[in-house]
């Protein structure tokens, strides 16, 4: 019986666990796409929207090496394909616009938690 318990207490445990790695894969999709916006920033030499980037990155995004490489990775690839387009870069206006968007989406998937009360 003690078995049982032990096996029914690890069962619901488990049971959300499908649901977790949906929100971390959304979560990591935000934080490409921030990644990305940043890429996109640099490469058009939008000094303001890279650093927004950025504030929301060390903001929303757990401190781990996942979300570090995720972030990296698509500003990387959003440069170089910036850099190899035809020159026409997004104005700052719907660069900003966009940032919003993602960040909100941040605020979904990666609230920033409230500082801890001293």
């Amino acid at each position: 019986m003690k078995h049982l318990t032990h096996l029914m207490m690890l069962l619901s445990l488990a049971a959300p666990l499908p649901a977790l790695a949906e929100d971390i894969e959304a979560a990591v999709a935000a934080i490409r796409q921030l990644g990305a916006l940043n890429g996109q920033a640099l490469a058009c030499a939008e000094k303001a929207a890279a650093a927004r980037a950025k504030v929301l990155m060390l903001a929303h995004s757990p401190k781990t090496a996942r979300f570090g490489a995720a972030y990296e990775e698509a500003t990387q690839e959003a440069y170089l394909a910036q850099t190899r387009a035809s020159g026409t870069c997004p104005d700052a206006k719907a660069l900003d616009g966009t940032l919003n968007d993602v960040a909100q989406k941040l605020q979904a998937t990666l609230p920033i938690a409230p500082p801890a009360a001293k």
